[in-house]
């Protein structure tokens, strides 16, 4: 009896965590995230072994992490938890290794890993000990890359080597509030800064494009989390899980054949129940990415906002498509784009490299794609958002779609030059050759015909077309030659 007390002490001072008082503890933070009931730790009685400064006399309740595993909506998930009410929940040899544990676990199970991060940083007394772990922990994140899914949740501080983890998961969550993301403090910049000028939500949501979900509070912060955990599969072996469908599997929206429809609308009118999961809603905002339901099963969207593509734009899309291929989530493309913003910055930037990237991702996805062409696609914008001839296996278009090398009235001042200069009615003679240009060269039955595009569809029954594609795309599979990794990053 008296090791049964000894066992139950031991742990009730563990569950306790750190003293500081206001701090949301780790073990809350997870309760808020799985299911109720369904956590069990692993590890809890781990602790640092360092000796120097004076660790000896330190406590530290699960070395500062906890670590373990529940269920999110029933499915299995691992999580780890930093618990910034013990050492700050700083870093250390052992605090790695048991976060390198769950890594290992989540692995052999197949099952998404959720971080939660609120950190000083590095233990500086365990120096090299605390730098081999982080060490650890980003080899565990890499090999994990396109396996299982990786979420982190910043809460709080998330400094120096930490800053690698979340830009090493796949998705990344941020509290408004209180978090920060930074690598090196205000106080080491050439000029006087602030935190929020370097680290905050804002940043980092509309700036580097690091963050996907911005939330006001931890609770709306792990109720999004809940929701994408509800659309990713599992592992890159299993398919997303499809849910009874609770829409109209043939509903028509009357709306999609407006002239001035706004992309949101057609992604809700398109997805089951008009349920729309953005990411990275403030950054490379002429993109639009996120996740939809269709037919009750998980699709990437892409989106062309205003018409043109630029370098945060491509990036943003080129990552989403990397990690819907990784898990072989369909990726649905709506294609309205006539170029590229002509920018100076844009161009001493990398431009070219963006678009080399964005078309490298559709063209090297071997999920499901299908491309519905709304209302302009021209030049090699069009063909970098998933265009049929680079690899999308159904391109549907509207009937008011132009596909084309560049607009009709660019076209045709550079190919009758000559002829308008010497007309004595320049602007007929434009407006004769731009129809006969939009007839003969930009119309959707053009490229139809030459088997560009599948079929032109009517804008109301895009939802009902989708659907049919998706389901004889359902058991694709395409074998690509044989390599260690590409070269393109």
């Amino acid at each position: 009896m008296d090791k049964i007390n000894d066992l139950n002490n031991r742990r009730h001072e563990i569950e306790q965590g750190g003293k500081n008082s206001g701090i949301n503890k780790a073990r809350e933070r997870i309760n808020f995230l799985v299911d109720p009931d369904s956590f069990v730790e692993v590890g809890a009685f781990v602790r640092h072994r360092s000796t120097n400064f004076n660790m000896v006399d330190k406590s530290a309740p699960a070395d500062g992490v906890i670590t373990g595993y529940g269920t999110v909506n029933g499915r299995l998930v691992y999580v780890y938890s930093q618990d910034a009410s013990v050492l700050g929940g700083s870093l250390g040899e052992m605090h790695a290794k048991k976060i390198g544990n769950i890594y290992d676990l989540a692995m052999k199970m197949g099952a998404p890993i959720i971080g939660i991060l609120d950190s000083a940083g590095i233990r500086l007394q365990e120096s090299t000990d605390g730098l081999q772990g982080y060490g650890e922990i980003f080899l565990k994140q890499t090999v994990a890359s396109g396996v299982i899914p990786q979420i982190t949740v910043i809460l709080g501080d998330c400094a120096g080597g930490a800053s690698i983890i979340p830009n090493l998961s796949d998705f990344t969550f941020m509290n408004k509030e209180k978090a920060k993301l930074f690598v090196n403090s205000p106080n080491t910049m050439e000029k006087a800064t602030e935190f929020d000028d370097i680290g905050s939500a804002k940043i980092h949501s509309e700036q580097t494009g690091i963050v996907d979900f911005v939330s006001a509070n931890e609770g709306d912060c792990f109720t999004n989390v809940r929701l994408l955990v509800d659309m990713l599969p599992a592992n890159n072996m299993e398919d997303a899980p499809v849910y009874e469908l609770s829409d109209d599997l043939n509903r028509v929206s009357d709306v999609l054949n407006e002239q001035d429809i706004d992309c949101f609308t057609i992604i809700n009118e398109i997805a089951d129940n008009n349920i729309f999961l953005e990411l990275k809603k403030d950054f490379g905002t002429a993109a639009i990415t996120g996740f939809i339901r269709v037919n009750g099963i998980t699709v990437g969207v892409v989106a062309n906002k205003n018409n043109v593509l630029n370098i945060d734009a491509c990036e943003k899309s080129a990552a989403f498509v990397n990690i819907c291929d990784a898990y072989n989530i369909p990726v649905l493309t709506l294609t309205d784009v006539v170029g590229y913003e002509a920018a100076i910055a844009q161009e001493q930037k990398g431009l070219s490299k963006a678009i080399a990237k964005l078309t490298y991702a559709f063209a090297n996805a071997t999920c499901p794609k299908v491309n519905v062409i709304i209302r302009e696609a021209f030049g090699s914008a069009y063909v970098a958002m998933n265009s049929k001839h680079i690899g999308a296996d159904i391109a549907y278009a509207w009937p008011h779609a132009k596909i084309s090398v560049m607009n009709a009235d660019s076209a045709v001042r550079i190919m009758y030059a000559e002829e308008i200069k010497a007309s004595d009615a320049a602007n007929e003679v434009i407006r004769e050759k731009m129809q006969e240009f939009d007839e003969l060269q930009a119309s959707p039955y053009a490229a139809a015909s030459r088997g560009y595009i599948d079929d032109v569809i009517e804008p109301a029954s895009t939802r009902k077309r989708v659907i049919v594609a998706l389901e004889m795309l359902i058991s694709k599979r395409e074998q690509r030659p044989a390599k260690k990794h590409s070269t393109m990053l």
